[in-house]
């Protein structure tokens, strides 16, 4: 069992593919380097995505996560190369990606961005009573 940082991403096959449904998943315990003063950055990432074939496996996730710990990067790059890893590697209907960083210099960053298949629109949501 790996107990090491991985830049590969494994899945599985969606159980429900029939259905549109979301998960979400926090990531509370990110961190990267400043790429200009090599200091860390900590970030809270929360994944959210409407599978299609392939859903995330999450050990496999949390290996690929903490890989970018030792590496420099704008909080903008890093928010979009995790994305378009993750996008490329289960193609979901929708996904997105918010990557909330802590104060640095009195600045907080919250960088969102979001991926969809072409054909994919989302269902409206019920009016309860």
């Amino acid at each position: 069992m790996p107990s090491h940082a991985s830049d590969q991403i494994e899945t599985f096959d969606n159980p429900a593919r029939e259905h549109d449904y979301t998960i979400r998943m926090s990531i509370p315990e990110f961190t990267c380097l400043c790429p200009r003063t090599g200091q860390p950055d900590f970030a809270t990432l929360e994944l959210e995505y409407v599978p299609d074939r392939l859903c995330i496996e999450l050990k496999s996730l949390k290996l690929y996560i903490w890989s970018f710990r030792d590496r420099g990067s704008f909080h903008e790059a890093v928010t979009n190369q995790i994305i378009d890893h993750l996008a490329r590697s289960v193609t979901p209907r929708f996904m997105r990606l918010s990557a909330r960083f802590h104060v640095r210099g009195g600045i907080a960053t919250e960088v969102i961005a979001e991926r969809r298949a072409a054909n994919w629109r989302s269902a409206e949501s019920p009016t309860l009573p």
